[in-house]
């Protein structure tokens, strides 16, 4: 037994004299692959930390819903003169991902939009404009019912998609439908807004309500100038709330 002891004691020693350096060698160099891995690592900038926001964003586009009347419908124009379609242009011309769907409809009241909304929101939306009321106040409707209708609006975009922004078009009336009404159908559009934490465009029709040669024959439905005017004054509010989104600002 103790020669055989020996014989293999003698053999792993020569095999450990053989194997030892090699067993050095491959150390060393997992080691320095170790080093360098970690030096590589360490010294690469980390691209997916600092992708702008916008970029990540580009497979997907922003939704802009237009909620409105005969004015988004573009009432006696063809549809690329309508202020959507203007709008549509603008955030093309910057290379945006933006998508601005045109839910304008000639006649359509604030309960016809809350009729609408829920078949409207299938659609993923970022952001609503709001541009519903007037003929409510052609009509004489009580704003108070107005004011219930696009509050209903609101709740049923909000419910759906709670991230989504709020845009409301303000509007005016003309004065022969009384002070008092009047006054109270200009107040419900910024008091819906601060109700809400959404925007609002004052007035979507400055520089052009009562402008002859702005308007149609029928004194109320903007020509393609006049909707050019109407999509700047969109515009001034709706570009820094896409500016926010994309990561712009």
């Amino acid at each position: 037994m103790l020669k055989i002891d020996f014989l293999i004691t003698g053999w792993a020693d020569s095999v450990l004299r053989v194997l030892f350096p090699l067993l050095l060698i491959l150390l060393a160099s997992c080691q320095d692959t170790s080093k360098s891995s970690a030096s590589s690592s360490e010294g690469s900038p980390d691209t997916t930390a600092k992708t702008p926001t916008h970029a990540a964003r580009a497979a997907q586009p922003i939704t802009v819903l237009v909620l409105g009347n005969s004015l988004a419908a573009g009432y006696g124009l063809s549809p690329d003169e309508a202020f959507p379609a203007i709008l549509q242009r603008k955030v093309d011309s910057l290379g945006w991902p933006v998508r601005i769907l045109n839910a304008g409809l000639s006649g359509e009241t604030s309960a016809g939009g809350l009729r609408r909304i829920d078949w409207l929101l299938r659609e993923r939306i970022d952001v609503l404009i709001l541009e519903l009321g007037a003929n409510d106040g052609l009509r004489g409707i009580d704003p108070e019912v107005t004011r219930q209708n696009l509050q209903g609006i609101i709740d049923k975009v909000r419910a759906r998609y709670p991230e989504a922004d709020i845009i409301l078009a303000g509007m005016q009336l003309p004065p022969n439908l009384g002070p008092a009404y009047t006054a109270a159908f200009r107040a419900l559009y910024p008091e819906l807004a601060r109700a809400n934490n959404a925007y609002l465009i004052p007035f979507l029709l400055e520089g052009v309500g009562g402008v002859p040669e702005l308007n149609q024959a029928d004194g109320i439905h903007p020509t393609a100038e006049g909707q050019r005017i109407v999509a700047e004054n969109v515009w001034r509010v709706l570009r820094p709330v896409l500016e926010r989104r994309l990561g712009l600002a």
